[in-house]
């Protein structure tokens, strides 16, 4: 049986949070172990219950983001996920910066954020797909289109392929098995291709990676 996934949800939507709350306690796995409507709120359920993962909002009352820096600075081996309506890539920038370890947007459906969940509970990054071409700028220097001198161009065929995984989302166990190779190996190959690009995750990579399938404007 798996191991027990610990959860608090800090929202300032009683009836969102409840929701959400619902929806993640029906999974076998997860249990909600707190709940709260502010950065404060975050900050105590951090300290007295340790959850595994935590989701927050950007803008409830004393600011998601400094609940995430405090958190992240206090109890690092908590996972902290923003669960948000803004679109803003500032907020995205500055949430992954501050120790987010995930940025979604309210109303993905039930099952992804479920898969979501576990996804960054065991190690993963996660950003909502339709919000990367937002910060390709921003993480790729403003190179993005740029076809010139490329470090995508120094990844070799296999981590390539890897590296078209990991920009859908996939995770290392989950890219293994299509590419039947051992996680181990695809966590060795993810070693390689953060140098190679010189980024400091899976999602700057994956960023990267989009940037030079868009077309130049």
């Amino acid at each position: 049986m798996p191991e027990t996934l610990h959860v608090a949800i800090v929202d300032d939507h009683p009836l969102f949070r409840e929701g959400v709350a619902h929806t993640l306690a029906a999974q076998p796995d997860i249990q909600i172990v707190g709940e709260g409507e502010s950065a404060a709120d975050a900050i105590r359920i951090a300290a007295e219950r340790i959850p595994d993962v935590m989701l927050l909002d950007v803008s409830m009352p004393g600011g998601g983001l400094s609940a995430v820096r405090e958190i992240t600075a206090t109890f690092p081996v908590i996972k902290l996920v923003m669960l948000t309506v803004s679109e803003d890539e500032d907020d995205v920038t500055a949430a992954l910066r501050a120790g987010a370890r995930g940025y979604v947007l309210k109303g993905v459906a039930a099952r992804e954020l479920v898969r979501i969940m576990r996804a960054v509970a065991s190690g993963e990054v996660y950003v909502t797909p339709s919000l990367a071409a937002s910060l390709l700028f921003e993480l790729s220097g403003g190179k993005a289109g740029s076809h010139s001198a490329s470090p995508l161009d120094d990844l070799t065929e296999r981590e390539r392929q890897i590296l078209e995984r990991v920009a859908a989302g996939d995770s290392n166990k989950e890219i293994g098995a299509q590419l039947h190779l051992t996680e181990k190996t695809v966590k060795h190959h993810m070693t390689n291709i953060l140098q190679k690009l010189q980024v400091r995750n899976r999602v700057e990579a994956a960023l990267l990676a989009r940037a030079s399938e868009r077309p130049e404007r």
